[in-house]
């Protein structure tokens, strides 16, 4: 299984993976995106990831 992780220090907070996949990601008060969990039924997290305008999304 991939291991799904985002760089804090690249986020902008953007929202798009939230958007695209809230069962994997949430836009916390901090104002950066965090990973909630490991696997998407809605979406390829390897697309969501190249959709990141920062690159923050790593997919291992």
């Amino acid at each position: 299984m991939a291991k799904v992780t985002v760089d804090a220090g690249l986020c902008v907070g953007c929202g798009l993976c939230e958007q695209s996949c809230p069962e994997v990601f949430k836009l916390e008060g901090d104002g950066i995106a965090h990973v909630i969990a490991q696997s998407c039924s809605i979406h390829n997290l390897e697309e969501i990831a190249a959709q990141c305008p920062v690159e923050a999304i790593k997919i291992k």
